[in-house]
């Protein structure tokens, strides 16, 4: 058993982190500002794990909170959340990302190395291979960005991967392709505010009649159905990839892994899928391409298979499934009060 910080576990990915790190028989302590999360939810894990949960109300980039937190306990290790993560948003604001996402990095590790803690997974994306031309995608090719947001991350992972030749640390980098779906509780899932940049939160809207229609941006791409893939991973899988990407740092394994299916999944297969499990059609029309989305994007997950003995367990109609349980549940009574 480990005691583990996890900053940002409030959120969506956050979240079911925590309970599946508490289910393998780790302690879990939390640290969030709220920013991108509603209190609301520390409740709903506190259901999930039977006690309650403890919650250090803060941010990564307050230094002072920092080492007062690493000081009051003796952590094995953090697993590193707290970042902001829209490419559109990032777009329009990068100094905060850069703020948030690298100067709150820089000062986790700083207060890590003051009190000798040095396990860290951290939280990256399929976006640090910028816009590739050969798939699926492995470790080694080389990194890139096409997004304020992705610079932030690709400039994490240098930074990470310097800090490891100066200093003894045991460094998980979890290289995400698109997480999807919610807790089979539906006491936890992915609420995003406003208008989903994502495609299944946004079907689920459809799926709600809170939006009138999906909009496919894009039918003739170089792939089957003309529209883009992706390689959605349900979040269940994702969380669990935490739990192991940590474990094999106490085992003093280091890597850098993507997490994916490497099963691609066409935003029209998406839909049909959603649509199966709802039992009936979902408006949808065809629009222009959206600047910026590229045609393919999947991941080659062997090297997680290897290091971390990980392999997704839930395929599409699970993802969906799941989705349409948390967002019945949410109207049902769960809806965060914004």
């Amino acid at each position: 058993m480990a005691r583990i910080l996890l900053t940002g576990g409030a959120g969506y990915i956050g979240s079911h982190t925590f309970v599946a790190l508490r289910d393998a028989g780790h302690q879990v302590m939390i640290l969030d500002n709220f920013s991108n999360s509603d209190p609301d939810v520390v409740g709903r894990l506190g259901r999930l794990v039977g006690e309650d949960v403890t919650v250090i109300e803060g941010s990564v980039l307050d230094a002072d909170l920092l080492a007062q937190v690493f000081s009051a306990e003796a952590y094995d290790g953090v697993v590193h959340f707290a970042a902001r993560k829209a490419v559109g948003e990032s777009v329009a604001n990068p100094l905060d990302y850069a703020q948030t996402n690298i100067g709150g990095l820089t000062a986790l590790m700083q207060a890590m190395k003051a009190a000798g803690v040095w396990r860290l997974v951290f939280s990256s994306t399929a976006t640090v291979y910028g816009e590739p031309k050969v798939f699926p995608l492995t470790e080694d090719m080389p990194l890139s960005h096409t997004s304020p947001y992705a610079f932030t991350k690709v400039t994490c992972e240098h930074i990470l991967a310097q800090a490891a030749q100066a200093d003894p640390w045991q460094i998980g980098v979890l290289r995400y392709f698109n997480p999807v779906g919610a807790h089979p509780s539906a006491l936890i899932g992915e609420d995003p505010r406003g208008i989903p940049d994502n495609l299944m939160p946004y079907i689920a809207k459809v799926a709600m009649g809170e939006l009138a229609r999906l909009t496919v941006h894009g039918n003739d791409y170089d792939t089957p159905d003309g529209t883009c893939w992706r390689d959605y991973i349900h979040v269940m899988d994702l969380a669990r990839a935490h739990v192991l990407s940590m474990e094999a740092l106490l085992d003093g394994r280091a890597h850098v892994v993507n997490i994916g299916t490497g099963t691609p999944v066409s935003v029209l297969e998406m839909h049909s899928a959603y649509q199966d499990v709802v039992g009936r059609d979902l408006p949808h029309v065809i629009g222009p391409r959206r600047p910026g989305d590229v045609p393919r994007l999947y991941a080659d997950p062997a090297r997680a298979r290897e290091v971390l003995g990980f392999e997704a367990d839930f395929g599409l109609s699970d993802m969906c499934q799941s989705s349409w349980d948390w967002v019945q549940a949410q109207s049902a009574g769960w809806r965060f009060n914004r």
